[in-house]
């Protein structure tokens, strides 16, 4: 027997952007105010660093099963529903992995917050140790574009580093001309051996999701004179090799051929 189920919000949401098709993919900064008969519920939250954000999305339509993932690639296939992140669902419960900045009151301050202005919110739960699959198996949902997919390998790098650095960047712009090449970095049959700054390995594992074993696709060496990264797929190899020292700034604007030594055998 189907029963209605009933949920009261606890709070909502205070954002800059009120549509769904204005969100920017990865969420934005905004603020969680707590309705105050709920505010004892925060005690201790502002140990975490990140929490889940349980929210309705109030304005999404209702009679979707299948999307195409619009603002990523148009020209990617249908899914369902179920099988993506998309807000237009049956029931519009939006989930998302929000980094607590401070919590001032009944106001929680996030950073990367895919819910609009006004979007109720059904609840919050922290995030922890448990929650971590380092790497897991998902479709290649790809970028149709390399900034677009560069930004999202920027996110996967600093959740893994927590420290936005050059070699972080170059680290980002190794991947995505390894995704050029090879397709999706995260693949199991995709490895990297990195040579450089432990930054650079940090943030490359965190970009690949390679482990050290079970099975083998990661493997670095800390050196101060080279920064480089070899990629492996089937019998193909990609070298990477950074030309000269350049600033913080310019590595995301860089041409790769102005960046690296790039070899493919």
């Amino acid at each position: 027997m189907r029963e209605d189920i009933v949920l009261k919000p606890i709070g909502t949401v205070l954002a800059e952007v009120e549509e769904p098709v204005d969100m920017p993919l990865g969420g934005l900064s905004s603020v969680i105010e707590i309705y105050p008969e709920y505010a004892e519920a925060l005690k201790g939250i502002e140990e975490n660093s990140h929490i889940w954000i349980l929210s309705w999305f109030h304005k999404a339509p209702r009679d979707i099963l299948k999307s195409i993932p619009l603002k990523v690639n148009p020209d990617l296939p249908e899914y369902g529903v179920f099988a993506l992140r998309a807000f237009a669902r049956p029931n519009p419960i939006g989930l998302s992995l929000a980094e607590l900045i401070t919590v001032e009151g009944n106001r929680l301050y996030v950073r990367g917050l895919d819910a609009i202005g006004g979007t109720p919110v059904l609840d919050i739960k922290p995030y922890y140790e448990n929650d971590i699959v380092f790497s897991p198996d998902t479709p290649y949902i790809r970028g149709k574009h390399r900034e677009m997919r560069q930004k999202l390998m920027t996110r996967h790098a600093l959740t893994h580093h927590r420290e936005d650095c050059k070699d972080l960047h170059l680290a980002v712009r190794m991947a995505a001309i390894a995704e050029d090449n090879f397709g999706k970095v995260n693949s199991p049959e995709v490895s990297v051996f990195a040579v450089g700054s432990g930054c650079l390995a940090d943030c490359l594992q965190g970009i690949t999701r390679g482990r050290l074993a079970a099975p083998p696709r990661f493997d670095f060496v800390i050196s101060e004179q080279e920064c480089s990264s070899t990629w492996k797929k089937g019998d193909r190899t990609l070298i990477i090799k950074a030309k000269k020292d350049v600033g913080l700034e310019n590595i995301m604007m860089l041409d790769d051929e102005v960046l690296f030594h790039i070899e493919l055998k």
